[in-house]
């Protein structure tokens, strides 16, 4: 009977962990488009009409570059929520974050997001840059 609780117990953390994490380009894929993937990187447009609201995803850590800023409500797995107000052409880090974008401003707001990659182990040993 233990057995048996544990296994449920580990199948549902096994598939609760995917919906905690999702993958915006499969949640939300008409604001989210690959426009180029490889080993490295993945860079992807966001686009968000004012009022609009996505899903809570997660992003590794990249740099993003406001092709048209605004003003976006990020909402966070706490509860929380914090504006984050940019302009054209803004270029900024991001830790890895797990979030719910809303466009709270007047228009339209373009990123393009570089999502850094692990790079894996035996290019690591290898000293591959």
């Amino acid at each position: 009977m233990k057995r048996a609780a544990l296994a449920t117990l580990a199948a549902l953390l096994f598939f609760a962990t995917p919906v905690l994490a999702q993958d915006p380009t499969v949640v939300d894929a008409d604001k989210y488009v690959v426009d180029f993937e490889n080993d490295y990187v993945r860079v992807l447009r966001i686009t968000y009409a004012p009022g609009e609201k996505s899903v809570m995803h997660e992003h590794p850590a990249g740099v993003s570059v406001m092709l048209a800023g605004g003003t976006i409500r990020m909402h966070l797995p706490d509860g929380t929520s914090e504006d984050l107000v940019s302009t054209d052409g803004e270029a900024m880090w991001m830790d890895g974050v797990t979030h719910l974008p809303e466009n709270v401003g007047d228009g339209n707001v373009e990123v393009i997001l570089v999502e850094m990659k692990k790079r894996k182990k035996k290019e690591k040993e290898e000293g591959c840059n």
